[in-house]
C-alpha cells in the first residue's frame, strides 16, 4: 500500500498529490502483513462484553502525580494522572528534551525510564549533569529504537514513569516502512498506550513537528493520546511558552510560561513584570492589554507602526496576534472612527514572543494603531481592556476582576474597560480609576485626546 504521510490516507498505487488532502508528493510505499479472519468462535472466546448503567459505575478522583514544576502542573491540570499518554510537540531546539529531563528530575518517588532514540545514553548523561536540579538514580535510561526490545524492557523495569524521546524514531521490525512513517508511529503509540493503560503507568510522548507548526505523523495519534502540549517559543527569545491543545483531565486554555537559562528551563513567576520590562513609555504606537490566558491575568505590551507605503497595496503584517483580526479593526477604525489607513503600511507586534488570540486584545490594537498614526503617545499609567465590534461598539469582556487585580498588582492607576461590564452602583477597586467607554471613538478620545 501507498500511505500519506500527512493524513494516513491509502491507495494501491503511487500518485503524486493525495487525493485526500491534496499534499505533494506524500505518499510512502509501505507492506502490510495479511491478517487471518476470524471466526465467530474466536471471536466469542473472551466471552460478551456487558453494558452498564452509567449510574451504576463508581467515581472516585484520579490521584495526580506532582511534577514540582508549577508552570507545568498547570498545564496538565494539576499533575500527571496515573496511565495517561501525553503527546508533546515543539520546533527543533525549542527545549522539548531538557523540559522531559526536569521533569524526571524533579518528580518525587518516582522511577522514571527515561527512552531515548535521537542520542546516546552519555549523550543525555552530559546534558543532566548541566541541568538543576540533576536527577538521581532512580531515572533509568534506555537508548533503544526497536519496540519490541523496548516492550521487553519495559515489562522487567519496575517504572512508575516512562518518557519517549521521540516517538518517531521508534521502530517495528516486522513493519518494513521507516522509522517515522505513519505505521510506525502508530504502531510505536499503540504499544506504549497499551502499556500505560494496563499498567497505570504515565507516558510522556515526545513528537517532531513539521514545518507548518503541526506534529509529525497522522492525525490519529493525537486522538489516541490523552493528552496534546506545544512547546513554543520564538528563536531569538529566551522565554518559552507551553499550552495544552488537548486535554481529557484539564482545561485547554492554561498556559506555562519557562525561561531558557544554562541550567535549563526556569519557570517565570510574573510574566506581566518580564513582558513589561523593557516597555518605553514615552513613544507612540505602544500600549498595553490586560490578557487571559486560562486563569492566569497576563499583561503585555502591543506595539503597532503606522507607515507610508511604498507599494501600490499596503502591507498589513501581524506577530502574535491574528492578521484576520487586524483586518477587521484596520476596517472598523477607518469606517467608525475616521483614521485613514488606506495608504499607510501597518505593522503589529506582541512583544515578548508572546501571542494573544482573545478578542479582548482588540481596543488594546486599536489605540496602538491610531497613536502610531496620530504619532501621540498613549497614557502609560492605562490599560486597556475591551473588544471591539463591527459597528463601533466596545464590547464586555469576562473575569474583569482578576485583570483589574493584576493591572493595579502592576502599578496601574487608570484602566479603559467597556461601560457594560461596570455594574450599577459598583465602585472601582482601590486603587485604580476606570474610564468607561462605548464606542471605539470614546477610547480614542479618552487615551489620546481628539486628533486628525
Amino acid at each position: 500500500m501507498f500511505v500519506c504521510q500527512a493524513c494516513a490516507y491509502e491507495s494501491p498505487r503511487w500518485v503524486g498529490r493525495c487525493p485526500n488532502c491534496s499534499a505533494w508528493n506524500s505518499l510512502v510505499e509501505e507492506t502490510r502483513a495479511a491478517t487471518p479472519a476470524r471466526g465467530k468462535a474466536e471471536r466469542r472466546k473472551g466471552g460478551a462484553a456487558a453494558a452498564v448503567p452509567i449510574g451504576d459505575i463508581p467515581v472516585a478522583p484520579e490521584p495526580r502525580i506532582r511534577t514540582h514544576i508549577p508552570e507545568l502542573d498547570r498545564v496538565l491540570g494539576g499533575g500527571i494522572v496515573p496511565g495517561s499518554v501525553v503527546l508533546i510537540g515543539g520546533d527543533p531546539g525549542i527545549g522539548k528534551s531538557t523540559l522531559m529531563m526536569q521533569l524526571a528530575a524533579t518528580v518525587k518517588n518516582v522511577t522514571t525510564l527515561y527512552i531515548t532514540g535521537e542520542e546516546s545514553a552519555s549523550q543525555i548523561r552530559l546534558r543532566a549533569e548541566r541541568l538543576d536540579p540533576k536527577p538521581s538514580d532512580r531515572v533509568l535510561l534506555l537508548a533503544e529504537t526497536d519496540l519490541q526490545l523496548i516492550a521487553a524492557a519495559i515489562d522487567d523495569t519496575p517504572a512508575d514513569l516512562i518518557i519517549v524521546d521521540s516517538v518517531q524514531t521508534m521502530y517495528h521490525p516486522q513493519l518494513e516502512s521507516a522509522p517515522g512513517t505513519v505505521s510506525q508511529v502508530r504502531e510505536a503509540t499503540t504499544l506504549f498506550m497499551r502499556h500505560a493503560k494496563a499498567k497505570n503507568v504515565p507516558v510522556f510522548l515526545v513528537g517532531h513537528v513539521t514545518k507548518e507548526g503541526v506534529i509529525a505523523g497522522p492525525k490519529v495519534v493525537e486522538h489516541m493520546v490523552d493528552a496534546v502540549v506545544m512547546f513554543e517559543g520564538e528563536r531569538h527569545y529566551s522565554y518559552r511558552i507551553i499550552r495544552a491543545i488537548k486535554n481529557r483531565f484539564g482545561s485547554t486554555n492554561e498556559i506555562g510560561i519557562f525561561e531558557m537559562h544554562d541550567t535549563g528551563l526556569r519557570e517565570v513567576e510574573n510574566p506581566s513584570a518580564v513582558f513589561l520590562a523593557e516597555r518605553r513609555t514615552d513613544g507612540s504606537g505602544s500600549a498595553v492589554v490586560a490578557a487571559m490566558e486560562g486563569t492566569r491575568p497576563l499583561l503585555v505590551e502591543v506595539q503597532a507602526l503606522v507607515a507610508p507605503t511604498s507599494y501600490g497595496v499596503p502591507q498589513r503584517t501581524a506577530t502574535g496576534f491574528d492578521s484576520k483580526r487586524l483586518q477587521m479593526i484596520l476596517a472598523v477604525l477607518e469606517k467608525r472612527a475616521g483614521l485613514r489607513l488606506g495608504q499607510y503600511d501597518v505593522f503589529v507586534n506582541v512583544a515578548g514572543g508572546v501571542r494573544i488570540d482573545e478578542p479582548a486584545a482588540d481596543l488594546g490594537m486599536a489605540v496602538a494603531i491610531a497613536s502610531s498614526l496620530r504619532d501621540t503617545p498613549v497614557r502609560a499609567d492605562a490599560a486597556i481592556i475591551g473588544e471591539i465590534g463591527l459597528g463601533g461598539e466596545i464590547r464586555s469582556i469576562h473575569q474583569m476582576e482578576k485583570r483589574l487585580a493584576e493591572a493595579r498588582k502592576m502599578g496601574f492607576a487608570r484602566c479603559i474597560v467597556p461601560c457594560r461590564n461596570i455594574q450599577k452602583g459598583r465602585t472601582s477597586p482601590p486603587g485604580i480609576t476606570l474610564v468607561e467607554v462605548d464606542t471605539i471613538t470614546a477610547a480614542l478620545d479618552a487615551l489620546l485626546g481628539r486628533g486628525q
